[in-house]
């Protein structure tokens, strides 16, 4: 059996047809319309030049936002037109498939777990770490998605009280200290603290737009002094808000994305020892494996597809 995903997001609309073994057979890619008709028409379009080729059995949609718990309508997508919107049914009927939606950190989730780093875990977390922090929860190979179809929303658990401003309107969010945002930030910061230490980042503190945390860990792979700093203090909060991950949810796996998972290799040891020590209980209990996300770019695509196959299969 065929299927296809999407991930759907601010910038770009992927699709790909996806095999029973995960494996994507062919990609397309589109830019994302800004208005709700032709972001519908942009996704009908894709999937019928696939489906043109390739004998495709149902769709699934990866969505950065809010989706129903009934997985047929997107809620709220910051980065897109839909609000309140009916997707799954609008498009299965243009298209004449059967269509599921899923929020884009969970369809990845469920990819790792089929396919990837978390591949047949009783308990699992993904944390995405970019931008923000997006997270997701499998228990026993299924989805968790709370009462609401929003949980487990594990970037805004608070991990320093009173601490630094959150949009969201809290404070002191793990997101705050630990994302591509947060490193890029207390790298900036660190500069302004420490003026007399030579750093090539110095060139970028004036344009918050070109101090990011790509060039951090840039940076820090050059040796640094101010990138090191600031990949030590992200590395301490991600170690101890996977600590608390793993107090709640006592995972066997946590799997890390996302775009900063790519310098992992700068970060993931100092981070896993943090976890070992902060976790409760620790010595005394086996500690969740820490792993990097093995599908990259395409997971949100290949767990859309795999929810559109094994929705098929449930409803066959």
């Amino acid at each position: 059996m065929l299927t296809v995903g999407l991930d759907v997001g601010g910038t770009s609309v992927r699709a790909g047809v996806v095999d029973e073994h995960g494996t994507v057979l062919r990609l397309e890619r589109t830019e994302t319309p800004a208005e709700e008709q032709r972001l519908d028409d942009a996704v009908v379009n894709i999937v019928s030049d696939l489906v043109g080729e390739y004998e495709v059995a149902a769709v699934g949609l990866a969505v950065a936002g809010f989706v129903s718990e009934d997985r047929a309508s997107v809620r709220f997508a910051p980065h897109l037109a839909w609000r309140h919107a009916p997707v799954a049914e609008r498009i299965s009927r243009r298209l004449g498939l059967p269509v599921v939606l899923e929020h884009d950190v969970n369809a990845a989730a469920l990819a790792e777990h089929r396919f990837g780093a978390a591949r047949g875990a009783g308990v699992a977390v993904l944390v995405a770490v970019g931008t923000g922090i997006g997270a997701a929860l499998l228990i026993d190979g299924l989805l968790f998605r709370g009462s609401f179809g929003v949980a487990p929303e594990l970037g805004h658990l608070v991990v320093v009280p009173e601490g630094r401003r959150c949009p969201c309107g809290k404070s002191g969010c793990w997101e705050r200290y630990t994302s591509g945002t947060a490193l890029a930030s207390r790298a900036r910061e660190l500069l302004a603290e420490r003026p007399e230490t030579d750093s090539t980042l110095r060139v970028f503190a004036a344009d918050p737009a070109r101090l990011t945390g790509e060039r951090v860990a840039e940076a820090a792979r050059k040796g640094d002094e101010i990138a090191l700093a600031a990949l030590a203090e992200f590395a301490h909060w991600l170690g101890s808000g996977l600590a608390l991950v793993s107090d709640v949810y006592d995972p066997e796996v946590i799997v890390l994305g996302g775009g900063v998972a790519a310098s992992a290799e700068l970060f993931l040891d100092r981070a896993r020892d943090r976890h070992a020590e902060a976790t409760t209980g620790a010595g005394f209990r086996p500690a969740a494996r820490i792993r990097v996300a093995e599908l990259g770019g395409v997971a949100g695509i290949v767990g859309a597809a795999q929810l559109a196959r094994e929705h098929v299969e449930q409803t066959s």
